[in-house]
């Protein structure tokens, strides 16, 4: 009996709770209904969510709310870091330094009136221009009157200008009058143009290495011309030849009026569009690529590509790509510079001025970097077709263009070691030590390949961690270390008053002094590790296929006395 009471009672509940659930499930049908009619089709999300992708590129760049799992996510803003991103620290402690010593007589009292020494460049813009500083100092150690020097007119980039058509010759023989005679060209001997012995000097010819082999036949010749002076001097030499060497680098190497205006408009231009600006020196054509014998995952099509190209240099030997690239020896893909750009506290509302040529892959290429610095200018997209007409047929004119928005940049952000970057960066610490940044290409390689596996915070960390030493902060590198032309030491001078009032003052420099300490040394540890590259447009660096080995032991006489070094299609320019 007991147990059919208590059927029956849950029986009487359960006819009440049918009703109820009937009542809520067809509530909720409805509600998903009215849902589903407001909600946009799931093919019209998908596509926008593609779209989106593509704008952003092949990874997650942007922003915070970057789509898809991974956590490697970049943020839009940059970050406030415990430096100006803008000056160099402790820059203001140091200032350039030129001027000869008591000691180094001028030039009326030591030149012989009959000795001529006549010099032939060769490379790119930015070769020539170490060759022309070179040949200056050379013929003040061989007691000689100058030529000015003759430009390459028949390598690589076959550019017909002379000297007189990038520099400005007046002022170029004006300003150096009291350290070197120089001429516009040789005199006419009896009536007759004067030919002068042609002979070639080993590289990095010491003072001594001139006086035993170029004096004795400059004094039984009376005129001998120099060919490719490319790095025939010494990197180190006496200290008011070092100081000469910068005051014609610096000082007596002046542009053209109609390179010189045409560069500061364009600097100009960049100027009104934001008060700071990079500059970026990309090296990323083609040509770069191919003389590296570096890959960036292109497959057989990079690999025919890049190979065709690389055939052209019959001397290069067939090199392990991966292991270029774990060793440093290659540029950073635009996608890398502009990561490292960000991590260093960079944001997208930055500026950025490309001095390139046409980059390998094009805007394919370019879209990651553009995706994280929209605001990107070129000289040919902040000037008219018609304002560059009579510079774009020769390469050497618009790479000065290119060298004259670099140097103005408030940061330089060179993506290799060739010319225009050891030139620009010799120059830039001369000049107040603005901050030129170099990709610490051997450490950021490894953490490249590894950054979907880590958290953004993580991988900026290790950038800046990475990037010491990197930045072109004053003490950097030690001196002597390096070429001079990127390292001017000599010429470099502190200021010792305000050296000694922030030694004895509050403690407050006490973090920017062990910075900079950290930061020298970073630099040395890695200085040697440092690949020397060819040249773009503005860069031809044959001195970076002798540290490859590649000209080693070529067309070298027993003593070292260069003999016929077979042509590499000349390189390739800066």
């Amino acid at each position: 009996m007991a147990f059919h009471r208590r059927r029956n009672h849950y029986s009487h509940r359960f006819r009440y709770v049918l009703p109820v659930i009937s009542v809520v499930s067809g509530t909720l049908l409805v509600l998903l209904a009215i849902l589903s009619f407001l909600t946009p089709y799931p093919i019209d999300s998908d596509n926008l969510r593609h779209r989106v992708h593509r704008q952003r590129s092949s990874y997650n760049v942007g922003v915070d709310d970057a789509i898809g799992p991974t956590v490697f996510r970049v943020p839009s803003n940059g970050r406030k870091l415990d430096r100006d991103l803008w000056t160099s620290r402790n820059s203001k402690y140091f200032h350039g330094c030129s001027n000869a010593s008591n000691k180094f007589l001028k030039s009326e009292a030591i030149m012989h009136p009959n000795r001529y020494l006549a010099i032939a460049t060769s490379g790119g813009l930015n070769q020539q221009r170490t060759g022309i500083t070179d040949a200056v100092v050379a013929a003040r150690i061989l007691n000689a009157t100058l030529v000015v020097p003759k430009l390459d007119q028949k390598s690589f980039w076959k550019d017909a200008s002379n000297f007189s058509q990038i520099f400005d010759v007046n002022w170029f023989i004006s300003f150096l009058a009291n350290d070197v005679k120089i001429v516009k060209e040789l005199p006419r001997k009896g009536g007759k143009t004067w030919t002068p012995y042609t002979m070639r000097v080993p590289r990095k010819c010491s003072e001594r290495c001139y006086n035993n082999r170029v004096l004795p036949v400059l004094l039984k010749r009376h005129a001998v011309q120099l060919t490719k002076f490319d790095y025939r001097l010494a990197n180190r030499l006496d200290t008011d030849l070092q100081k000469l060497r910068c005051r014609v680098n610096y000082h007596a190497l002046k542009f053209t009026d109609p390179i010189r205006k045409m560069g500061e408009k364009l600097v100009h231009r960049m100027r009104m569009k934001s008060n700071h600006y990079i500059a970026l020196h990309l090296r990323f054509e083609p040509d770069m690529l191919a003389f590296s014998g570096c890959y960036y995952g292109g497959g057989d099509k990079e690999r025919k590509e890049l190979g065709a190209l690389r055939r052209r240099w019959k001397t290069l030997h067939t090199s392990n790509s991966d292991k270029e690239r774990r060793h440093g020896k290659c540029p950073l893909t635009p996608e890398e510079v502009g990561l490292m750009l960000r991590a260093l506290g960079y944001g997208s509302d930055v500026h950025i001025y490309v001095a390139s040529g046409d980059v390998y892959g094009g805007e394919e290429t370019l879209a990651p970097l553009k995706a994280l610095f929209p605001n990107f200018y070129s000289k040919e997209t902040i000037a008219s077709k018609e304002e560059l007409e009579s510079f774009s047929s020769f390469s050497s004119r618009m790479a000065a263009l290119d060298f004259i928005v670099c140097d103005k940049s408030d940061v330089f952000v060179t993506n290799n070691n060739g010319n225009m970057a050891k030139i620009l960066a010799g120059r830039r610490r001369y000049f107040g030590h603005k901050p030129t940044i170099r990709p610490n290409a051997k450490k950021l390689y490894r953490l490249f390949l590894s950054k979907e596996n880590t958290t953004w915070e993580a991988f900026a960390s290790k950038v800046r961690t990475y990037q010491r030493g990197f930045i072109g902060e004053p003490n950097e590198v030690r001196p002597g270390r390096g070429e001079f032309h990127e390292n001017p030491s000599t010429c470099i001078c502190e200021d010792s008053v305000a050296k000694e009032k922030r030694d004895s003052g509050p403690r407050k420099y006490g973090k920017a002094d062990n910075a900079t300490r950290k930061e020298e040394v970073f630099d040395d540890q890695n200085v040697d590790d440092e690949p020397d590259w060819p040249e773009s447009e503005d860069d031809d660096d044959q001195s970076g296929l002798q540290e490859k080995g590649i000209l080693d032991g070529i067309g070298l006489d027993n003593d070292g006395v260069t003999s016929e070094e077979p042509e590499l299609e000349d390189m390739l320019s800066d």
